[in-house]
């Protein structure tokens, strides 16, 4: 049943100049066109109008010249967050809103009138610290913190709401020859008709101060965006782009609208919740290249800001204003919008051994074997599409893998999980029983005349589910049972690939936007949320099939704002160049910022064979990334870590070695992911907000707020340049316990087998000592802590433990949060959550002190009034003290004094 003819239809290879071409610019897209040649209408605001209802405030604007009128709604939501909505008054159509993106009902503070004068009035709610000015003609309204304007909105009127209107009341005959594309848009060989013509919708934005904005992945850019004044806009696209070029504003995978600016004293964030084709450009005043800044004194006189614009092809304006003002506040005010970063199951965080394609069985369990024999620690094998029966999902081929079940059974005796792709598209097959039953169920996405739309993927001609469906998902999530999803077992979890939706030969490779979802709502409407869509359903399925249990694990190449709460995204098909590496740390770190934590990239790309060095640095990278997969496109060599010699092999194991040596930490860095919205791999200035030099940096960044990473990403260097942070900060080289202060550039030499990390003073960090073949072994190890001391010789860090894999954390309490704490001559341990009832088993062995300046005349450990002398070794030239023997429980509280 195999379909061999279309696997040699789409063979894997990367595309020249040429092919890269059937991507869109910004001079193809007739809504965007518009926007920048339009000279702008300008709304006026009835003040008479204002309506102040327990939800917010609601005005009427309108154009004087068209009459046209649109609705205002100004919202106060708690935890200093404003939200600016603006739709049609009477649509010949509802307009499309975006759901299920925002977690429940928000909650919104009273609005009262602060002050009403000519021409504008003033809205404040709570204490008076906040403040909403509205400008009656032209319209355009303010945002004002502690008195002070921080965003204005509408201040170049660039306001154009275009209204949605009936194809039978305007000239057939010009639409047939618009040439503007505002009814008819031509791409190549594809044409796209606009039912309800032109509904694009676009607003600026000046934020006052800025000159450093961040953000609105998913591009290969740098974490500090670019002025587009003379470029290309960001688009917010989702789009399959097979070995992406870097240092490009084209839209990748997937899309969070979301736009961070930070100065030394505030962050703000824009969030622009709609899911269609977004752009948005940036303009920064003054610009670096202009004359004035050579000029002191003319630099003072030009006022800092950043001006944006965001237009959408349909949909409504819907934006927050994320008032901040600490970068940690933006960031818990997003996840209080969108959720939190799911907890992960622990297994997740190891590594994760993939390729396109383990070819069978035994292929599969070899690779398991070399792992052991090298032993090499990991977690999870992949198999991508070639293990299903002719590329049709939730089946398997029966003779590369006639017993999956005893394949899983293999793996789970040894604690390591299998992890299986599942795309959007479902081959056409009459006789295939899971293709009759979603078409006969109506599960699939229609043409505009109400067929069954058909697109090609990997099995040929393909039929597309339409995840926007409720009843769909559910359908979907349904079929992850163990009944019906033959073969599976409770070991498996799933990859979903290919759901931006990607489709062979389509418009750039994807959908046509005039093709229809349940409730007659154009793709175009809801672009961006179909592969979010898809992670929802399967996350549904697996944690459907435990009963509500287990925490599921999937993987999603495509994404939108609250994915995070669904799990983890990756950066897709990179190349195995040294470019690719370098952009994949802002790509992460962009990432992290837009609340999808959970984030990594194909370690030793997917595209091409890298060389040696290469898959050793990605190693080094990926190990000190929040999701750490090696993967590989079936046209590239094999890469398994023991294929290049056994000095390659050392270094690899050592880097992920060191990964699962510090599963702790990272465990205890997605609670808190998970719990206040702080990510785990952190850019430095999220650290240090006050610290200019701190903006622009991303080639090194933080993880969690006690270690800073800093991976090479350039062939044969010997050393390496490292900024370390604040001018009050002591950083502790990892490798050697060299202690350096902060505000510096410190030349770092390397090898093949070093990569700078540091441990930054005042924190301690927890660590499992021994060996083991997965986190499951890990588990089991004592730990050892590393406290670092900061100027005062004090210390702080947490540990989190749970049982890894169910819910029993949130339903029933089942998780220990203790605190260890550093303070001149004293070490301790306590709980953080006293009605917390995990009894965790883990054992302090030793503690590792960093910075200790004179050796102690004594150490004793006291425990539940129980006085014990400890042995203890040290070091003058390393100022390092070494606490060992100890077998300290981590659930119970103790001290350990210093004399």
């Amino acid at each position: 049943m195999a379909n061999e003819a279309s696997t040699e239809k789409t063979k894997s290879v990367v595309p020249d100049d040429e092919c890269k071409e059937k991507y869109k610019k910004s001079e193809h897209l007739a809504f965007y066109r518009w926007h920048k040649q339009n000279p702008g209408v300008q709304y006026c605001v009835s003040l008479e109008s204002l309506v102040l209802t327990e939800n917010g405030a609601s005005l009427e604007l309108f154009e004087p010249k068209s009459k046209l009128h649109l609705l205002l709604q100004v919202r106060a939501c708690r935890e200093r967050t404003v939200r600016i909505s603006i739709d049609e008054i009477h649509p010949i159509k509802v307009r499309y809103r975006v759901p299920d993106v925002l977690i429940g009902e928000l909650v919104y503070e009273q609005l009262r009138v602060e002050r009403k004068g000519p021409g504008f009035v003033t809205l404040s709610w709570g204490l008076g610290q906040h403040q909403v000015w509205i400008h009656e003609v032209p319209f355009n309204l303010e945002v004002l913190c502690g008195g002070e304007v921080t965003a204005t909105l509408n201040p170049n009127g660039r306001l154009l709401f275009e209204t949605l209107q009936d194809p039978l009341r305007n000239n057939s005959s010009g639409k047939q020859g618009d040439q503007s594309g505002q009814w008819q848009e031509t791409f190549g060989e594809f044409v796209d008709v606009k039912a309800n013509g032109p509904g694009s919708v676009g607003m600026d934005f000046c934020l006052h101060g800025f000159n450093h904005v961040y953000g609105i992945p998913e591009h290969a850019d740098r974490l500090h965006l670019k002025d587009t004044s003379d470029g290309e806009p960001y688009r917010l696209y989702n789009l399959d782009v097979f070995a992406f070029r870097t240092d490009s504003r084209l839209g990748l995978y997937g899309t969070v609208p979301l736009l961070l600016a930070h100065k030394s004293d505030r962050t703000l964030g824009i969030f622009w919740l709609n899911a269609s084709e977004t752009v948005v450009d940036l303009h920064y005043k003054p610009k670096d290249s202009e004359e004035d800044m050579a000029d002191p004194v003319k630099r003072r006189r030009v006022p800092i800001q950043t001006d944006v614009h965001w237009i959408s092809e349909s949909g409504v304006i819907d934006c927050f204003i994320l008032l901040g003002p600490m970068p940690s506040q933006v960031l818990s005010q997003y996840a209080q919008l969108t959720g939190y970063q799911a907890l992960p199951p622990l297994f997740s965080l190891g590594y994760h051994q993939c390729r396109w394609n383990y070819e069978d069985e035994a292929d599969v369990k070899s690779v398991d074997a070399g792992f052991d024999q090298h032993s090499i620690p990991y977690d999870v094998i992949w198999l991508d599409i070639e293990h299903t029966d002719g590329k049709r999902y939730f089946t398997w081929d029966s003779k590369l893998f006639p017993n999956p079940v005893e394949l899983q059974q293999h793996l789970e005796k040894k604690k390591r999980k299998l992890v299986v792709i599942s795309d959007p598209h479902i081959k056409v097959d009459p006789d295939w029983p899971f293709y009759c039953e979603a078409r006969d169920g109506d599960h699939f996405v229609r043409v505009k005349d109400g067929g069954v739309y058909t697109g090609s993927c990997w099995p040929g001609d393909s039929n597309y589910l339409d995840f926007s469906c409720p009843q769909t998902r559910s359908w979907y999530a349904r079929c992850y049972s163990l009944d019906k999803y033959k073969g599976s077992t409770e070991s498996l979890f799933v990859w979903n690939d290919m759901n931006e939706p990607s489709v062979f030969g389509g418009p750039e490779q994807t959908m046509p936007k005039n093709t229809v979802h349940r409730g007659g709502w154009e793709h175009r409407d809801l672009h961006n949320l179909y592969g979010f869509y898809q992670h929802m359903a399967t996350v549904d399925g697996l944690t459907t099939r435990s009963g509500g249990t287990e925490r599921p694990f999937v993987l999603s190449r495509s994404f939108f704002a609250g994915s995070q709460r669904l799990g983890a995204v990756w950066t897709g098909d990179t190349e195995a160049t040294w470019d690719h590496l370098k952009f994949c740390i802002p790509m992460l770190l962009s990432l992290s910022l837009a609340g999808i934590a959970f984030c990594g990239a194909d370690v030793g790309g997917f595209v091409k064979d890298p060389e040696p060095e290469l898959l050793v640095r990605w190693y080094q990278a990926g190990a000190l990334q929040p999701f750490f997969r090696g993967h590989s496109d079936k046209s590239t060599k094999r890469r398994e870590p023991w294929l290049f010699g056994e000095a390659v092999t050392a270094s690899i194991r050592s880097a992920i070695q060191q990964r699962y040596s510090l599963l702790p930490y990272w465990y205890t860095l997605f609670h808190q992911a998970h719990t206040s919205a702080l990510p785990p791999m952190r850019p430095l200035w999220v650290e240090f907000p006050g610290e200019q030099s701190t903006f622009s940096v991303d080639h090194e960044y933080m993880i969690g707020s006690a270690l800073l990473a800093c991976p090479v990403t350039a062939p044969g260097v010997k050393e390496v340049m490292v900024f370390l942070p604040g001018s009050k900060e002591l950083w502790y080289d990892v490798e050697s316990a060299r202690v350096f202060s902060g505000d510096r550039n410190l030349s770092y030499p390397v090898t093949l087998d070093t990569v700078p990390l540091f441990q930054r003073g005042g924190t301690v960090v927890s660590r499992r000592v021994g060996c083991g073949s997965c986190s499951s072994d890990f588990q089991k190890l004592p730990l050892i802590l590393t406290v670092a001391l900061d100027s005062e010789g004090c210390a702080e860090g947490l540990l989190y433990e749970d049982d890894g894999h169910s819910f029993n954390y949130r339903d029933r309490m089942k998780f220990s949060l203790r605190r260890f704490v550093m303070k001149p001559w004293t070490f301790a341990c306590s709980t953080v959550c006293e009605d917390s009832t995990f009894v965790s088993e883990s054992s302090v062995q030793s503690v590792l002190i960093l910075g200790v300046r004179r050796r102690p005349s004594a150490v004793t450990a006291h425990i539940s009034g129980i006085q014990v002398t400890l042995m203890f070794q040290y070091r003058e030239d390393q100022h390092t003290l070494t606490l060992g023997g100890l077998d300290l429980e981590v659930g119970r509280d103790w001290e350990i004094r210093m004399q």
